[in-house]
């Protein structure tokens, strides 16, 4: 029975890689920082079907899905994965609570967003935010509205790419400077009218994921790899994880939506590897911070 990869996932605040098999349901195999990680690819890459509300039914046809691909799913079953998103807005009728979040990445990258209450800080550790606070909690739509207001009002983004996120990670400002750019961001949309009045609003507390992605001493990240390939290996002292990504000692990064949908196992012969394939990380100075109404 083969196990395929569906990618990272925190559970309470710590990495771990995600399994499934179409007969065995899911597991989870915890990473620990310092421990030595090696892993090939068997076969070849296929579509991990759709998963929703907790169970995962898989693709009907297997398809296999491009090495390069962010998402391992085929086009039929990523439709129908989107048609009951939030984010997609095809699920305008889910009765849970929702909460507005500000999410800080580095200087001059911060977004709004929001998440289901229920999933807790989840989404903040899956987008690989280091300082976040709760803005507001409410009905669906009222979340929505409140993050198209504050995203207008204060001039951020929806996204921001993983590639910029990374290639400051190891050069951040210390702690109390993430928390104060965080609390001053969060005074200003708390200043703004026009919030929904179904909406109860949070107050500041910042909280912050430099232990949880292990940023202190985290090496300058220097090489990604941009495609897993048929016995590609992969080995190497994991030191950090933040987001999708896997932070290596010697400065290689590993974005875990590229392993999902493969089968890894111990490679046999570590010698005989497969080259995959790495993209250089340009420097943390060429990612200089965006302007944001002038607040960074």
């Amino acid at each position: 029975m083969s196990w395929w990869c569906t990618g990272i996932r925190w559970n309470d605040g710590q990495p771990a890689i995600g399994w499934y098999g179409e007969r065995r349901g899911e597991r989870a195999s915890l990473l620990t920082y310092g421990q030595r990680l090696a892993f090939v690819a068997r076969g070849e890459r296929r579509c991990l079907g759709v998963r929703r509300a907790g169970k995962r039914t898989p693709c009907p046809t297997g398809a296999a899905v491009p090495g390069r691909a962010g998402n391992a799913q085929c086009p039929e079953c990523a439709r129908l994965d989107r048609s009951f998103s939030v984010a997609a807005d095809t699920n305008a009728a889910d009765p849970r609570t929702y909460r507005v979040y500000l999410a800080w990445f580095g200087p001059g990258m911060v977004k709004v967003g929001i998440t289901a209450e229920e999933r807790g800080r989840a989404r903040l550790l899956e987008q690989g935010a280091v300082a976040w606070a709760w803005l507001g909690r409410g009905p669906l739509m009222a979340t929505r509205r409140t993050e198209e207001l504050l995203r207008a009002a204060l001039g951020v983004p929806d996204r921001i790419a993983y590639a910029r996120k990374r290639a400051v990670r190891a050069h951040l400002p210390a702690a109390p400077e993430r928390a104060r750019q965080v609390a001053e961001l969060h005074a200003r949309a708390a200043a703004l009218t026009g919030w929904p009045d179904s909406l109860e609003r949070v107050g500041c507390e910042v909280a912050d994921h430099a232990g949880e992605f292990g940023l202190e001493g985290l090496p300058d990240p220097a090489r990604v790899i941009t495609e897993m390939v048929p016995g590609g290996v992969v080995v190497g002292q994991l030191v950090g994880a933040a987001g999708p990504d896997l932070h290596f000692a010697g400065g290689l990064v590993v974005d875990t939506r590229l392993l999902a949908g493969w089968e890894l196992v111990a490679p046999v012969d570590e010698a005989a590897v497969t080259s995959v394939p790495v993209a250089e990380i340009p420097s943390a100075a060429m990612h200089p911070p965006a302007e944001q109404d002038g607040l960074f």
